[in-house]
């Protein structure tokens, strides 16, 4: 019989920069999510990926001196970096730079032209460069953003449009017959009232003051708007074919779309939930299930944002409180409609309560006292009273609310019931005192029962953790020494086998004394970089030295330093080679100033194709150390100019 599939995404990250705690949240509930299916036999298909089009990506690489391309790759491997980190069960990692992707889109462009849906025109009005969005008069608020609060500017262009208000009836329509399609109901309201009854402008789905995008392949003046572009990956990344008709799509595409639900932030709800329908009924194509646009994390009461200096990493904390720590956090704080919050105080006392207490000292206790009083063995259970029966009602509780508030995306609930399972068997282990029955050879089956109980609840536990924290969900399989690890073997009490011997112990979460980590945390901050140890950092493939030679390092001289116009971070360098004088442009101006550079000897690659950047060209490249801040590499005062450096 054939699987029920599922079909999960999350929405693309963009490649700006790299992702916060706040963004991180989404790919955790995502994976959760995706793994929670999985478990019960579902075929699941899981996708994320990065947005790498636009205008603030264009001017973020000029401002660094690199291409486009060569930003987005870096960042693009952040961002995949910190997805891995945190246990992201991904099975398609989607970038809107791949080949494919970008001639779809171009082939949904001009299809969309060709039947009529967009048409040529000129833009004006409110654009946020940051957010990729235009807004009208009325929808900015005092000369700022409505989304991210950021300031506005006023642009005309000649752009290509698309009719909006063609759709606007028949999507009225399927959000009435499909009251599950937008989640929470507060979010649809929000999107039915302001925006689809209040009518809906044509949307401007091109762009030609910038080029890195897409090519609109018959009008090379224009690039496809960064949201077509981004929002079309749900489909392309199935190897959709714009060419073809529904029916006569591949196997994989039918089998996987309609998406069963896109896992959204909610201050991206309208492209999702207004124009992704829209350009999806003009494809001829079966809306999503459902759109998800959950809450947002802030740190304490105010938004995460870099420019306040609030901002967390996931990839920071795991340094603290180990990824599964993370996750448990940011997916049990998380409330279903409203935003979360998050300090380190908060962490800690999560931490401490409920993953070094109530769990882990649960495992802890429970396997030393199996190896004290019964050599190790997983003792058979006999005869059994109240209390048994009480912690027994407790876990199919936990089995049933947990599973039923996952289906309907109430997460963190679902993680409450769980932890209440767990604090029952803590007051199961007082109530029934295993060391005092152990005194009494008589009381022997009944301390066997005792402990049997408690073993199988913390194999049911661990079932039930496996999509939150699935490393520590294994830890603890491994130290039940037990295979018995499926869904399915929670339909019950009493799948743990007896007569196995556990396997070693192993701390799970070691407590942390609050007062010594948040100094840490204070000197970490202050020094910025992390207290503990540099991870070793990832590698490039080997090379060999024939490659390496190829690389054209000369001494050079710097005669000459100055800004250069409309680029903040990029300085015009006149370097002397001693056979020659040169023009290298340089991302360096955020961490020097022109004079302190003049007459300094620096390693310079000679031989690097030339490019333009912000209007100079570039012959050249400096040698430098890091990325938050950069250091350049000096020579000794003596080395000739021009010497080839090996």
């Amino acid at each position: 019989m054939d699987r029920k599939k599922f079909y999960i995404t999350t929405a693309i990250a963009y490649a700006s920069r790299k992702p916060h705690f706040g963004n991180t949240y989404e790919v955790i509930m995502t994976d959760a999510l995706a793994r929670f299916h999985r478990q019960r036999g579902e075929d699941v298909y899981f996708c994320t990926g990065t947005d790498e089009h636009g205008q603030k990506i264009e001017l973020l690489a000029e401002e660094a001196g690199v291409t486009p391309q060569a930003y987005v790759d870096g960042v693009a491997a952040q961002i995949r970096e910190v997805w891995d980190l945190m246990g992201s069960s991904y099975d398609r990692f989607i970038r809107t730079t791949e080949p494919g992707h970008q001639r779809a889109v171009q082939k949904i462009f001009r299809r969309f032209y060709e039947q009529g849906d967009i048409y040529k025109g000129y833009y004006e009005g409110w654009y946020c460069t940051p957010c990729e969005a235009f807004f009208t008069e009325t929808q900015v608020v005092d000369g700022k953003c409505p989304d991210c609060g950021r300031p506005v500017t006023q642009a005309r262009e000649e752009a290509y449009f698309f009719k909006m208000s063609k759709y606007a009836p028949q999507l009225m329509k399927y959000i009435d017959e499909h009251p599950e399609f937008i989640e929470p109901e507060s979010r649809k309201r929000e999107m039915v009232n302001n925006f689809l009854k209040a009518g809906l402008q044509d949307l401007c789905v091109s762009r030609t003051s910038f080029k890195w995008g897409v090519p609109v392949d018959f009008d090379d003046k224009h690039v496809v708007y960064v949201w077509l572009d981004a929002l079309v990956n749900y489909i392309t990344a199935l190897g959709y074919d714009p060419d073809l008709p529904y029916e006569q799509q591949s196997e994989t595409f039918r089998h996987w779309w309609p998406a069963d639900v896109h896992i959204i932030g909610k201050d991206i709800l309208r492209f999702h939930t207004i124009y992704w329908p829209i350009f999806l009924m003009a494809l001829g194509l079966p809306l999503p299930r459902k759109v998800f646009g959950h809450p947002w994390f802030n740190f304490g009461a105010d938004k995460m944002s870099k420019s306040r200096g609030n901002v967390v990493y996931a990839d920071e904390l795991a340094q603290y409180f180990t990824a599964d720590g993370v996750r448990y956090y940011a997916l049990a704080e998380m409330p279903y409609a409203n935003d979360g919050s998050i300090t380190y105080e908060s962490i800690i006392n999560r931490y401490n309560t409920d993953l070094a207490n109530n769990l882990g000292n649960l495992v802890s206790r429970t396997h030393a006292m199996t190896v004290k009083y019964f050599d190790g063995i997983v003792p058979a259970p006999g005869t059994s009273d109240p209390l048994d029966e009480q912690l027994r009602q407790a876990v199919a509780q936990a089995v049933s609310v947990s599973g039923d508030c996952m289906e309907h995306y109430h997460i963190a609930d679902a993680l409450d019931s769980i932890f209440t399972m767990l604090r029952r068997a803590n007051k199961y282990i007082d109530e029934t005192t295993p060391w005092t029955l152990a005194k009494d050879p008589a009381n022997r089956d009944r301390l066997g029962t005792v402990l049997y109980s408690l073993l199988e609840t913390i194999r049911q536990a661990a079932v039930l953790l496996t999509p939150f924290m699935p490393s520590t969900a294994d830890k603890i399989f491994a130290q039940l020494n037990t295979d018995r690890t499926a869904y399915d073997t929670c339909s019950s009490f009493g799948a743990l086998e007896s007569g196995k011997h556990l396997g070693e112990a192993s701390p799970l979460f070691a407590r942390i004394d609050e007062k010594k980590l948040m100094e840490e945390v204070a000197a970490a901050h202050k020094a910025g970089e992390p207290e503990t140890a540099i991870p070793e950092p990832e590698h490039e493939a080997e090379i060999g030295i024939d490659y390496f030679a190829g690389v054209e390092l000369r001494a050079a001289r710097i005669l000459s330093a100055e800004p250069v116009p409309k680029a903040k971070k990029l300085l015009k360098l006149t370097v002397d080679l001693g056979y020659e004088k040169r023009c290298v442009v340089s991302g360096i101006a955020k961490f020097y100033r022109p004079e302190d550079l003049v007459g300094k000897k620096v390693m310079v690659v000679t031989n690097l194709k030339p490019a333009v950047l912000c209007g100079v060209e570039s012959r050249g490249m400096l040698l430098a150390s890091g990325e938050e801040t950069v250091r350049v590499v000096f020579l000794d005062p003596e080395t000739p100019l021009g010497d080839r450096i090996h």
